[in-house]
């Protein structure tokens, strides 16, 4: 079960007794509820939307498709639902978490064998091995016939020198798709970057990948989707820290602000401080990393 299905299941059984729900069902509501990103808040609402337990007006607001024409339920003596089950174990992260430190460490080994990794985590290889194929898809594994699955070593002259192309292609991204770039999807991932998103360590880092899709340019895709997935996981874990989280929050909300008013100069020199941020952030990392090995 993904942390998506969880949340949808979730929900859907609060909304069936009609009890401890949020005051209201937005995004940012439902993602402090559960303490989790956007990211699967959003999967799970498409769920309910899409079978109907929830609908959606005009102007974004979600409702209870049970409470359509009858106004809001009334909250007096309501029970409370019972306490959510422990979420499932998120292996993907947990177990790409594990990966991208061993590529930070130069061990002595760069192979990972399934029996070791799964006996560790006291998980099936057949689980196991199915996270490692989708770690693999995402260039943070190689898998080896005989030898098992081989870790990449990590390079900061190839980092550097990804960051410059990134730079470079990200902000082209930027000006060739501006004229495409959605007001709602903007403030949407204002919202995944304001104070309760930072409270929760989960803001909303798609601003990247947006301007990207946006640029209509297949060339500038595959550069990131042939390229960018392992140093996005990278990035990703560096940015773990509260004060790292806050700077990045901040760093988002002033592209995010300068693109919404179509101030483009502004947001083109915002977007590349943003990138080559990242470089003292991960460094900072890796010096950590191996001081504690």
């Amino acid at each position: 079960m993904t942390i998506s299905d969880y949340i949808e299941q979730d929900l859907e059984s609060r909304i069936r007794s009609g009890n401890d729900l949020p005051e209201r069902l937005t995004l940012g509501q439902i993602a402090e509820m559960y303490d989790v990103s956007l990211t699967p808040v959003r999967a799970a609402l498409d769920g309910l939307l899409a079978r109907k337990l929830l609908i959606k007006h005009g102007n974004g607001r979600l409702q209870i498709a049970a409470q359509r024409g009858k106004g809001a339920a009334k909250s007096k003596g309501r029970k409370k639902s019972p306490a959510r089950p422990a979420p499932p174990v998120d292996w993907d992260a947990t177990l790409g978490r594990e990966v991208i430190l061993l590529s930070l460490v130069d061990p002595d080994d760069p192979f990972v064998r399934e029996e070791a990794m799964a006996e560790k985590h006291g998980i099936g290889r057949t689980l196991l091995r199915s996270v490692f194929q989708r770690l693999a898809g995402g260039g943070l594994l190689e898998h080896v016939p005989r030898r098992g699955w081989r870790v990449p070593s990590f390079q900061k002259d190839e980092m550097e020198a990804y960051l410059d192309i990134r730079e470079t292609l990200e902000v082209k991204a930027l000006d060739l798709g501006r004229a495409k770039l959605d007001a709602a999807d903007l403030e949407r991932m204002m919202e995944g970057n304001g104070p309760s998103a930072v409270r929760r360590g989960a803001i909303d880092n798609t601003l990247h990948s947006y301007f990207v899709r946006q640029s209509g340019n297949r060339y500038i895709a595959a550069f990131f989707d042939a390229n960018g997935r392992y140093y996005n996981a990278l990035f990703d874990y560096a940015a773990l820290g509260a004060k790292v989280v806050t700077e990045m929050a901040e760093q988002h909300l002033d592209i995010l602000e300068h693109a919404h008013a179509k101030r483009w100069a502004k947001a083109r020199t915002a977007l590349a401080h943003h990138i080559q941020s990242q470089r003292p952030v991960m460094e900072a990392m890796i010096a950590t990393v191996r001081a504690a090995r």
